[in-house]
């Protein structure tokens, strides 16, 4: 009997699921969600096929120093990396000696306090900083930037779907609003101090162009700086500051793998032996 009773209360939970379902069904045939410019004009991400993809993926260390060349000349003026440090530049192949003059050399000093009078002041940069942020708050970034705080680069590849290829898109995706966006929405024009991008989720973006034109940086290895390039560049810099072990990382899986298919080769020819004399 309680058997039957508990079958009874399952089979109405179930039906009430089934009709809600049914329900929510016919709602959305009746009623469609009203088409969105969203929908309609974003774009995917482009591939930019960089050489840290795929299983092999290795990173290229003259791209990865070319991509932290764009980060310390266009990007840094507003974007902190308050999770790398300056001695972990040492990973891109610079060697102490260098990374000692970058982090002498940069712009944004580290926030010190005076020894004497205990007034706030600044310091150089050694190695073992962090990259600063070029704000010394969050109301002073917002008032430099249209009341929009720039964010921390230091995860952004991994805070992104579609990682280094959507910060690639991003970079070099700015252009003007499409005319029959325009047509078809004509209530969606982009705001003052907002620029049209149609790989942002939402079109409109706070930040400007940050790469504008070829030539914008100067690359000491020769290669040509063009706007295409430099996005790529620095999109494999932030991509080695969110993964700094994709190698080694990719190399343990490589080394799991190879492990699994001998361990399973040893089994097999441990069954054959055992079972060899077993007539089946």
């Amino acid at each position: 009997m309680v058997r039957k009773i508990a079958f009874l209360i399952g089979l109405g939970f179930v039906g009430v699921l089934l009709i809600a379902l049914i329900g929510t069904v016919v709602e959305a045939v009746r009623n469609p969600q009203p088409e969105t410019a969203e929908h309609e004009f974003h774009l995917e991400p482009r591939p930019a096929g960089f050489s840290f993809e795929g299983v092999f993926g290795r990173w290229d260390r003259a791209q990865l120093q070319r991509g932290f060349q764009v980060y310390k000349e266009v990007c840094a003026g507003c974007h902190s990396m308050r999770l790398v440090s300056f001695r972990h530049l040492e990973q891109l192949g610079y060697n102490e000696a260098e990374v000692k003059a970058i982090a002498t050399q940069w712009q944004v000093e580290q926030p010190s306090v005076n020894a004497e009078t205990g007034e706030p002041a600044t310091r150089k940069n050694i190695p073992s900083d962090r990259i600063p942020s070029p704000y010394p708050n969050e109301v002073a970034a917002r008032a430099a930037n249209n009341n929009a705080v720039p964010p921390d680069l230091s995860l952004m590849v991994k805070a992104r779907d579609d990682g280094a290829d959507y910060v690639y898109s991003l970079l070099t995706g700015y252009r003007p609003q499409p005319a029959e966006l325009l047509k078809k929405f004509p209530d969606l024009k982009t705001p003052q101090g907002l620029h049209y991008n149609p790989y942002f989720p939402n079109l409109n973006i706070a930040m400007p162009p940050p790469i504008t034109s070829n030539g914008q940086v100067t690359y000491s290895d020769g290669t040509p700086a063009t706007v295409d390039q430099m996005s790529k560049d620095v999109s494999a810099f932030l991509t080695w500051a969110a993964e700094p072990n994709l190698e080694r990382r990719h190399a343990a899986g490589l080394a799991s793998v190879l492990f699994i298919l001998i361990f399973c080769f040893l089994a097999y020819g441990a069954y054959k032996n055992v079972w060899a004399g077993v007539k089946h």
